[in-house]
């Protein structure tokens, strides 16, 4: 067992979607929370409250998260760190895979999991993302095509994914 000292801290970082809370573990972003997300982290472990300008990662995160939310960035580059189950770790290394601008559904998760009937326990996983945002589960909907959950309201979700639209899909729309 490792002796290692942790230091997790937290702050809000203001947004276009509401002020986030940034979570930070040592060297890596650790949560990604929207206000009034579902499944918010416990008060005790999101650590020690720092400002956002006193913390270069979480400061960096949240620059990098802004630049996004204005159409300057498609990738993330600070290091993250998810600590799930097995599955939902195999569930958030897809939705990281998941290309800017496009979408997938729970059950083409589930098939490349290997397992069809796995799409409701998928999006248990993806309704937990403890990373919004940098780990896109936005870019996940339903079989219809149709915007279901999302822990950061389905406003916040439309908005993220109406960022993201191609711009030859926004020139054909008729309205």
């Amino acid at each position: 067992m490792s002796n290692a000292i942790t230091t997790r801290r937290h702050a809000f970082a203001p947004t276009t979607l509401g002020d986030l809370l940034i979570i930070a573990e040592d060297d890596a972003v650790v949560g990604i929370y929207f206000p009034g997300h579902w499944y918010p982290p416990a008060a005790a472990d999101s650590g020690e409250r720092v400002e956002e300008a006193d913390d270069g990662l979480i400061s960096t995160t949240a620059a990098q998260v802004r630049e996004y939310l204005e159409g300057r960035r498609t990738r993330f580059d600070v290091l993250l760190r998810t600590n799930g189950d097995a599955f939902s770790e195999q569930v958030w290394t897809i939705l990281r895979d998941i290309p800017y601008g496009q979408t997938t559904t729970y059950g083409a998760i589930a098939l490349a999991l290997g397992n069809p009937q796995l799409a409701q326990r998928v999006g248990q996983a993806v309704g937990h993302n403890p990373l919004s945002i940098v780990v896109p589960c936005h870019r996940v909907v339903g079989a219809d095509g149709s915007l279901t959950g999302f822990a950061g309201g389905l406003d916040r979700k439309r908005t993220l994914l109406a960022l993201e639209e191609p711009a030859e899909v926004r020139a054909a729309r008729l309205f």
